[in-house]
Formats: structure tokens, sequence, C-alpha cells
């Protein structure tokens, strides 16, 4: 296993993974803190009001599409040519290859979260906030993380089916939608996009998820040992054919 993740820590040198990453979250932070300056008069909450429209953009539109860019990534260069039967052919279990892979994906999805912390940090500081953003807020996106990796987990079988870059990235974007719309409803715990939504606490200023923590973490685990397990299955059978 750890060969197989530092194989696919080797892909990413030297690619455009690392400005996609550091790239993308700028934008709902620009856009979030654009709408939080203009609207002072509304958003008084300090570093909550804030979060509300910097998350309002990441977890809505972005995140999920990001994290397809990454499921995109890791697959890619098996993609080409014969790489994926050479890949195949490797003395490794298939489900190793998978979870060495899989696991790359949740490490640079924890990478992005971190940065949007930091990134979340500075737009404060510069919109002149006073001290430092609540530990509710860090504990919200250790939670979308979490979320983040039920959507990776299933984004990442979309990519090593279908071998077009852009299509699980368009699929991301489509998941996100339905994720919130789900987020909202009584039952929007149970859908996987909507785990990322409500993990951030998107767009709200208090916790949609106040005693519901061990649920959301329950379902998180669930989904993600039975989408892995559905996933090397699935791969298994992309490799006979």
């Amino acid at each position: 296993m750890i060969v197989c993740i530092r194989c696919e820590a080797m892909k990413c040198r030297g690619t455009l993974l690392w400005p996609a990453l550091f790239l993308i979250p700028l934008i709902p932070v620009v856009l979030g803190t654009g709408n939080y300056l203009a609207n002072l008069d509304i958003l008084r909450s300090g570093w909550y009001s804030l979060w509300t429209q910097i998350s309002l953009f990441y977890s809505n539109f972005f995140f999920a599409p990001l994290i397809g860019v990454y499921c995109a990534f890791f697959w890619r260069y098996e993609n080409f040519h014969s790489c994926r039967n050479a890949l195949f052919t490797a003395p490794v279990s298939y489900g190793t290859i998978y979870l060495g892979k899989y696991l790359m994906v949740c490490a640079v999805t924890l990478f992005s979260q971190l940065w949007l912390a930091f990134l979340y940090l500075a737009a404060g500081i510069l919109a002149g906030l006073p001290g430092l953003p609540p530990a509710s807020i860090v504990l919200w996106i250790l939670r979308g993380t979490a979320g983040g990796f039920v959507a990776a987990a299933i984004q990442f079988i979309l990519a090593c089916v279908f071998r077009s870059f852009a299509l699980p990235v368009v699929l991301g974007v489509l998941g996100g939608f339905t994720g919130l719309l789900a987020a909202g409803r009584s039952w929007g715990i149970f859908w996987p996009y909507a785990l990322m939504l409500l993990g951030m606490n998107a767009n709200r200023t208090e916790d949609m998820l106040d005693g519901g923590i061990p649920l959301f973490l329950a379902v998180t685990l669930v989904y993600l040992v039975l989408i892995n397990l559905a996933g090397v299955k699935i791969m298994k059978r992309t490799a006979v054919l």
C-alpha cells in the first residue's frame, strides 16, 4: 500500500493538479469576501458571516467539481493506451491499487480544505475582522472534509468507469447541485453529496448538525465502506473488460 501511494504521489509532480488546487478555491473566497463586504449592514456576525458567504460559493459550486478533477487526474495516466492493462498486471491486489489511488485523492482533498482554511483566515484579516475565527468553524471544515471523502468515493468510481477527464467533473457539478437541493430536507443527511454541505454548515451561522453529529459520522463511515467495496468490484470488472 505504501509503495502504491508513493507511486501515485510521484504522478503529482510538475502537473496541473497543483494550480487547480491553489487557484480554484481562490474564486469562492474572493466572491464570498466581496459579497460580505458589500453587505456589512446585514451581515453583522463577524467571522460567522464571512464563513456563510465563502461556504455559500465553495460548498455549493466548487467543492464537488474540484474533487471530480482530483479523481479524474489519478485515473488519467491509466486511460492512455495500454497503461491500465499494465497497472492490473502488476503483482499487487486490486484492492491495494484502488485504495492507494483513493487515499491520494483524500490526501489532496484534505490539503484543499487546509488551503481553504488559510484563505478564509487571510480574507478575514484583510476584511478587518478582529481576533481569530471561532473554533466551531474549524470543526465545520473538518466535518466538510469527511463529507468530501464520501463525494470523492463516488467520483472515484465514476472516474474509473468513464475514461473521459471531463465527464467525472461534470458529474461532480451535478452531484453538488443535488446536494444543495437535499441539504435543506430532513432526509438530506442520507444523501452522499449533501454531507459535505451539511458538514461545512454552508451559508448558515447556526449549526445544521446540532445534536446530529453522531448520525453524520455514522452515515459517513457506512458510505465510505460500502462505496469503496463496490468500487473495488467495479474496477475488477473494468479490468476484465
